[in-house]
């Protein structure tokens, strides 16, 4: 986790330094590919407790892209259809999703067993989970272990649904606190307060268990980073819609939702921005607002789960819960403070009042948006 925040931070001071040094005619620093890139190889590490070279990072990034960009477009839902006849029709489409597919495990397979090798060495990771696993199939009683077809696929959803949606959710996070100067300020304030930023925040290197910092053991519902992120996470969720659910119901009758009455196993889609922005349950919903989760707010002890009640569900509630809530929320932590605080300190305005001239960044968010700012004291919003 550190030496991939580390690179990160180093890669934004290098882009920062050689775009001009933050002068009026300096280009902006693009935040996206850099973090997109980290979060790819955290997620690596996570998943094969391994760290990989740039050049297999690069493939295994190119794969994941275009695994999502099938499934997003027409190219694998359209087999799901008279699967027999599409496959014939749309042969060369099928032909280069199966080599996708079958470059895939020829990269991630021995990655997968060698975690089996590696007992007592590696790191705990996904990889070495899955191979513990056991499937139940009849005759009752019997079970059989995954495939390795079933673990590549496993791994593959493992690196594109933790990757993109948290770095989406880190990037609006970061365009937030630079139109926000306040808030910045808090955020550094607590963190230095703790005085156990950056490294002591989340995941230990050797995967061991967490040292959280003493503004989180108290009570984490306090902590004003992850006040922070839990805005971010409802203003700004990665997933504007969960998995499809299909209506059940143990009766004849069709059930009924808020006086309409839905068809028995019919589809139905849940609005997971409009819940978050509902003006029944949030003051000010279009506003970024972390304070809402502290104490006094609508959204203090939020029960993210929806086992209470539900205000908003940016992982999902229920048996379909997104599993890896906990690490996103931890890794969204982790850099959001460890950004704050590094770009504070390379412009020397870590101690005192000074707003420190030293350095001067630019964030351009994708989403129409460009930022730049001197460290510390955030300034100057522009729309494209």
């Amino acid at each position: 986790m550190r030496s991939v925040c580390d690179d990160l931070v180093q890669s934004l001071l290098l882009q920062a330094a050689g775009s001009g040094g933050g002068g009026s005619d300096s280009e902006a620093v693009v935040l996206r590919p850099l973090l997109r890139r980290a979060m790819l190889e955290l997620l690596v590490y996570r998943c094969f407790g391994v760290r990989l070279g740039r050049e297999a990072l690069d493939e295994i990034q190119e794969l994941q892209l275009q695994v999502l960009h099938s499934i997003a477009t027409t190219t694998f839902p359209i087999f799901d259809f008279l699967p027999a006849v599409t496959k014939r029709l749309f042969r060369r489409r099928w032909a280069a999703c199966v080599a996708v597919r079958r470059r895939q495990e020829e990269l991630y397979l021995p990655l997968i067993h060698a975690t089996r090798d590696g007992d007592g060495v590696l790191p705990p990771c996904y990889a070495r989970s899955l191979l513990a696993v056991r499937v139940p199939e009849p005759p009752e009683g019997s079970s059989r272990p995954l495939t390795d077809a079933e673990m590549t696929i496993l791994c593959s959803e493992f690196l594109n649904a933790s990757g993109h949606t948290t770095g989406t959710l880190i990037e609006w996070i970061m365009a937030e606190l630079v139109r926000h100067h306040d808030i910045q300020a808090s955020v550094y304030a607590e963190v230095k307060e703790a005085g156990c930023c950056p490294d002591e925040l989340l995941l230990n290197e050797d995967g061991g268990d967490d040292r959280l910092p003493a503004m989180q053991s108290s009570s984490s519902s306090s902590s004003y980073l992850k006040a922070v992120v839990l805005e971010g996470l409802r203003l700004h969720s990665p997933a504007h819609f969960l998995i499809p659910h299909g209506v059940q119901s143990e009766s004849d009758a069709e059930p009924e939702v808020d006086g309409y009455t839905v068809p028995k196993d019919a589809e139905i889609n849940f609005m997971v921005t409009e819940i978050g922005g509902d003006v029944k349950v949030w003051t000010r919903p279009l506003e970024f607002c972390p304070e809402r989760f502290l104490e006094g707010g609508e959204g203090y002890d939020i029960d993210i789960k929806g086992i209470k009640e539900i205000k908003m569900i940016p992982f999902g509630v229920g048996r379909r819960m997104c599993p890896g809530y906990s690490l996103a929320m931890r890794i969204a932590e982790y850099f959001v403070a460890r950004l704050v605080m590094a770009t504070v300190a390379a412009a020397g305005g870590g101690g005192g009042g000074g707003h420190g001239r030293g350095a001067r960044f630019h964030y351009r968010h994708e989403a129409s948006t460009t930022c730049s700012h001197h460290p510390k004291e955030l300034i100057g919003v522009t729309q494209q």
